[in-house]
């Protein structure tokens, strides 16, 4: 974890970057403020190194903080293995610019390249 408070109480942060991290797993891209992305670029690079490799350890490890157990599966089975040949530099954060109601500077925080993972749930629809 970061040295960033995010002007909320200690559980507060720990629980929204939980969350953040299971989104951004989950669905691949997240739109939020730009301190929030760093924060969670730094907590999502840490569970796809692990998803990297499949042991009991990392596996149990990873549940610890991933809210959804599916996101973890995916984890492991999908976004790991895509990523197996590059060390670091799963996600890209790209600056959209000010946010309408406070200016607060938004960006948008993807996982990169490798195949495109696509998000859980989504059956193949014909």
């Amino acid at each position: 974890m970061g040295t960033r408070k995010l002007g909320r109480p200690t559980a507060h942060r720990k629980a929204m970057l939980r969350g953040m991290v299971t989104y951004l797993l989950e669905n691949g891209s997240i739109e939020t403020t730009l301190t929030r992305a760093k924060e969670v670029r730094s907590e999502a690079e840490k569970y796809i190194t692990l998803g990297k490799k499949k042991t009991l350890a990392n596996y149990r490890m990873a549940m610890s903080y991933i809210t959804k157990e599916s996101v973890v599966k995916k984890l492991f089975d999908q976004i790991g293995p895509a990523y197996a040949e590059r060390n670091g530099g799963y996600t890209a954060i790209y600056k959209l610019g000010p946010r309408r109601g406070d200016a607060a500077e938004m960006a948008l925080i993807k996982l990169i390249g490798e195949g495109e993972v696509k998000p859980v749930g989504d059956k193949d629809k014909k």
